[in-house]
C-alpha cells in the first residue's frame, strides 16, 4: 500500500509538530518523510507544485491530492488512529485546545519572521519597529501560557501542549537571546517537563 509523503525540513516548528503526533500515536512507520530545502528567497519547486503557497509541512496523498497548514494535517492523522483524540471531537474543551493551539502557532509565525528579518535581510534594511512588534507578540502570548501554567497546563499530549511545546523548542533554537524563562517561570518549569516526553526528544530540531 502507498503511503503518503510528508514534506519537512527539520527546523521547522510546524513540521515538528505533525511529528511528534505521528510518534505519540505510533504511525511514523505508515508515512514517507521527503526534506526539501526553502527560504522566501529560495522556494522550493517541489513545494510549490504540491501547495502554492509554497510552505511546509505538506502531505502528498496517494490519490494525488495534498494536504497542507499543519493544523490540517494534525487533523487528518488525529482522525487515522483509534488510541484517545490529541484533539477533543467536541465540547469546550475542543474550542479551548484549539485556541491555545493556535496562540502557541502565533509564537511560532512571529519568531520565523523575526528569524527571517535578521538571518535573511541586510541589517541596513532591518526594522527594528517591525522586529519590535513581533517580539512583542510573542511576550503577549507568553504571558497568557505564564497564566495557563499557574492554573495547571496539562503534561499529556495534546493539541495545545503539542503546538506549546514545538514554539517554546523554536525560540530555543532561533531566539536564544529572549531569555524568556527568566520572565516565565512557571511556563518554564512546565515545559521543562513537557520536553522530556519521547516524542519531543526523538524530533528535537538540530543545532
Amino acid at each position: 500500500m502507498t503511503k503518503p509523503t510528508l514534506l519537512f525540513a527539520p527546523a521547522s516548528p510546524f513540521v515538528r509538530k505533525v511529528l511528534v503526533l505521528l510518534r505519540h500515536t505510533g504511525q511514523l512507520d505508515s508515512v514517507n518523510v521527503e526534506e526539501v530545502q526553502l527560504t522566501p528567497n529560495t522556494p522550493s519547486q517541489r513545494v510549490n507544485s504540491r501547495n502554492p503557497a509554497g510552505k511546509i509541512p505538506a502531505l502528498c496523498l496517494p490519490d494525488g491530492s495534498t494536504l497542507h497548514d499543519s493544523r490540517v494535517i494534525l487533523d487528518y492523522f488525529d482522525h487515522q488512529h483509534s488510541g484517545q483524540p490529541l484533539i477533543p471531537r467536541s465540547g469546550p474543551q475542543r474550542w479551548q485546545q484549539l485556541t491555545l493551539a493556535s496562540l502557541a502557532d502565533a509564537i511560532a509565525d512571529a519568531a520565523i519572521l523575526i528569524r527571517y528579518e535578521t538571518f535573511l535581510r541586510p541589517e541596513e534594511l532591518r526594522s527594528p519597529e517591525w522586529l519590535n512588534s513581533q517580539q512583542n507578540k510573542i511576550e503577549r502570548a507568553l504571558q497568557q501560557f505564564e497564566q495557563e501554567a499557574a492554573s495547571g497546563l496539562s503534561q499529556s499530549v495534546n493539541i495545545a501542549t503539542l503546538s506549546l511545546g514545538c514554539a517554546l523548542g523554536y525560540l530555543d533554537l532561533r531566539l536564544p537571546t529572549l531569555n524568556w524563562r527568566e520572565r516565565f517561570p512557571q511556563l518554564a518549569d512546565w515545559y521543562s517537563q513537557f520536553s522530556q516526553h519521547p516524542e519531543m526528544l526523538a524530533t528535537q530540531p538540530p543545532i
